[in-house]
């Protein structure tokens, strides 16, 4: 099995803790960070500005992509032009449609024409992938997120469609493909074997780097002294009634 500097897959962060991402980037494996509102929120982010402009200054040598909060066609257009202010590394996260089910491909590609280095985001379908990737073409370098463990959720596999989603892109010199939200460590593994260029991880999965490899007999083993620990600590007890006592026991 690969460790993970083997990987050729390039393994980004997602999350919107900053002291667990500042860490992160004492990783040499760690080549990127993803967040979002939803990361922020759950993470305790208060100011979006302000917290990602302190990561920036902390980590200006690695790609960080940072989404747009509008639903708006203008609106989103103003807040990618800011926020691609920030710092020559970060990738604007558009999505590929607003709430009101508006595709957003005429504006990804008017961004990505003006140089704006987007992350097209919020895509699980392959028609999506196609027109995100028709949408870059040519222009500035660029990713296409596909939220393969949303996909996972529905009880389709993602790997088929990541595959196909590689082969809709090979024409797209300046554009990456990410698998995005994934939920376990052997997605990683999964995306590297396809040639996916990408995936993002969380940091509870990234906490498993160590189970890599891990010998599975000494995992069994670890696992059932867990078990055995927790009965322990939690004060467990079963009575046997008599006529359950093991044959040949001893009674006092």
């Amino acid at each position: 099995m690969k460790s993970v500097s083997e990987l050729k897959v390039r393994v980004f962060a997602d999350g919107a803790d900053k002291a667990t991402m500042l860490a992160l980037h004492r990783e040499p494996y760690i080549k990127g960070f993803t967040t979002n509102p939803t990361l922020m929120r759950k993470a305790g982010v208060t100011d979006y500005e302000r917290f990602a402009r302190e990561i920036i200054e902390h980590i200006p040598d690695r790609p960080i992509c940072l989404e747009v909060l509008a639903d708006d066609e203008d609106e989103m257009e103003r807040q990618a032009h800011h926020i691609a202010s920030w710092g020559s590394n970060v990738y604007v996260k558009i999505p590929v449609t607003n709430t009101r089910r508006e595709p957003m491909y005429k504006l990804i590609r008017r961004l990505s024409g003006q140089g704006i280095r987007l992350n097209a985001t919020a895509v699980l379908a392959l028609d999506q992938v196609q027109r995100s990737a028709q949408a870059l073409k040519d222009g500035a370098p660029s990713y296409v997120s596909i939220f393969a463990g949303r996909v996972a959720d529905t009880g389709r596999d993602p790997v088929p469609l990541m595959k196909s989603a590689l082969e809709l892109m090979e024409g797209n010199a300046n554009s990456q493909l990410v698998w995005a939200s994934p939920r376990e460590l052997l997605n990683i593994f999964q995306a590297d074997a396809i040639g996916c260029h990408i995936v993002t991880v969380t940091s509870d999965i990234l906490k498993k780097i160590a189970l890599i490899g891990k010998d599975l007999h000494e995992l069994s083993l670890e696992t059932v002294q867990m078990f055995y620990d927790d009965a322990a600590r939690s004060g467990y007890k079963l009575e046997l009634a008599p006529e359950e006592q093991p044959v040949g026991s001893v009674q006092g």
